[in-house]
């Protein structure tokens, strides 16, 4: 082993000379050693402490010589974490032992008392085994993810229902085309996605694309950011500056919000789309450009063509063709699916380990109005993910706000039928208690029996 310290070590022996003397000579060559006397401590130590090896005595206080125990908490320790390597000692070992330790999953076999060297060396071996174990690990895992992200077509978009099937038609139509795109939906749906996914697809995927968040560029300053300016144009222009028509020449130019640009810089850039060509501020020069145009709009711009706050022929030229993104309310069936690409994605983030949504949870998520789209029920998984110290997302980790009336519309009763009505408050209280049958029962103001009955009866 080289002189560089390296791994955190676990012994686990109820002699308590056997670990001082095993921890005085190894923390001489790792970087922590850790020494434990009763084995049943193993599983709260994983999972408290990073291990890269464990040192397991094989007998503890059933008997002196079996290995039962020393076999029973190997098998143990690698269904927690398989990626341990273990190192059965003993003092009583022969081959037939040694033999039925290492086809259980142990690295190796020592026997007392041990001689240096030979502990060293498998110590040694045995780092460097977990340590290739959670490389193959990470590399499967990421081998996953991107086979995960061939198969999803569009990566970022989540979506299979039939309102996002629609969407993804569209966009199959006419992603290879330079036809000018206005993607319209409300706040957090997804419309630079949907941008994204149009340039990834189109024969300028190579070349840049271009975003502008129009809502975000003070009136003043439109003019030079899209078109750019000459040096001493104006007062504070110290040097010459390309606007975003001409950075974006040979790619995609995404302009976001639409809706707010000023009503006097319509006609430029109309003239723009049209011709072309851009002139800086402070230059009498045209520019030739090249851009794919797409632009997006949470306005209803059609309202803002008739109040004359929005140009009708530039309407025309930036909408060859319409792409318009549901709300997550009309689209609820995507919101398993999104919930899990998002427990994913923060459980990776925060290295927490959340396994799913408990169906209480996922009940909550259908039934509220998601006035912020996708873009809400990210921040809403992000934040339960950071705040649980569950492995289940659960109702109660979800603070929602839903506005008055803003109940998804899919949750209302859609029938006084008593049966129907029955069906539908036994099915929300079994979702709101997990199945829980005793407290279902009792938020019903029912038996065990008769809840048990209704269960059946409808098919819950």
């Amino acid at each position: 082993m080289d002189n560089k310290k390296n791994g955190n070590i676990l012994i686990i022996d109820d002699d308590r000379d056997v670990l001082q003397a095993a921890k005085l000579f190894l923390k001489q060559h790792v970087d922590k050693v850790h020494t434990a006397t009763d084995p049943g401590a193993i599983p709260s130590l994983i999972n408290t402490h990073t291990y890269d090896v464990i040192i397991l005595d094989m007998n503890f206080t059933e008997d002196v010589s079996s290995g039962r125990e020393g076999f029973r908490w190997l098998q143990n320790i690698l269904e927690i974490d398989p990626s341990l390597a273990v190192v059965l000692i003993t003092a009583y070992g022969d081959v037939e032992k040694a033999v039925k330790a290492i086809k259980m999953g142990a690295s190796d076999f020592v026997m007392k008392p041990w001689q240096n060297e030979k502990l060293l060396a498998t110590i040694h071996s045995a780092l460097n085994l977990t340590r290739s174990r959670r490389e193959v690990k990470t590399l499967k895992n990421q081998q996953k993810q991107l086979s995960a992200d061939i198969d999803q077509p569009y990566q970022d978009i989540i979506g299979q229902s039939e309102a996002m099937n629609k969407v993804f038609g569209v966009i199959e139509k006419v992603a290879d085309t330079d036809a000018n795109v206005l993607v319209t939906g409300e706040n957090g749906t997804g419309k630079e996605l949907v941008a994204r996914a149009l340039h990834r697809r189109s024969g300028r995927s190579e070349n840049v694309f271009i975003s502008v968040d129009m809502g975000a560029i003070p009136e003043h300053l439109f003019e030079s950011e899209l078109f750019g300016h000459e040096k001493g144009a104006f007062t504070d222009a110290k040097e010459e500056r390309a606007g975003r028509f001409e950075v974006a020449s040979g790619g995609t130019l995404f302009l976001d919000e639409i809706g707010n640009l000023p009503l006097q810089m319509q006609p430029k850039l109309l003239s723009a789309i049209e011709t072309r060509k851009v002139r800086r501020i402070g230059s009498n020069r045209a520019i030739d450009i090249d851009i794919r145009l797409i632009c997006a709009t949470n306005e209803p711009i059609r309202e803002q063509v008739q109040s004359q706050q929005f140009r009708q022929d530039l309407l025309y030229r930036i909408n060859t063709i319409e792409i318009q993104l549901p709300p997550l309310r009309e689209r609820t069936d995507d919101i398993p699916l999104l919930a899990d690409h998002f427990i994913d994605e923060f459980s990776q983030k925060y290295d927490k380990k959340i396994e799913s949504l408990s169906e209480s949870a996922l009940q909550k998520l259908h039934e509220y109005g998601w006035p912020g789209n996708v873009r809400e029920l990210r921040h809403a998984l992000e934040r339960a993910v950071i705040m649980t110290e569950k492995s289940v997302l659960r109702a109660d980790d979800f603070l929602l706000m839903a506005p008055p009336g803003n109940a998804n519309p899919s949750t209302a009763l859609k029938s006084l039928n008593l049966k129907e009505v029955e069906k539908k408050v036994v099915q929300k209280a079994l979702a709101k208690h997990d199945r829980n049958i005793s407290q279902t029962a009792e938020e019903l103001g029912l038996s065990r029996a008769s809840l048990y009955r209704r269960i059946e009866k409808y098919e819950l």
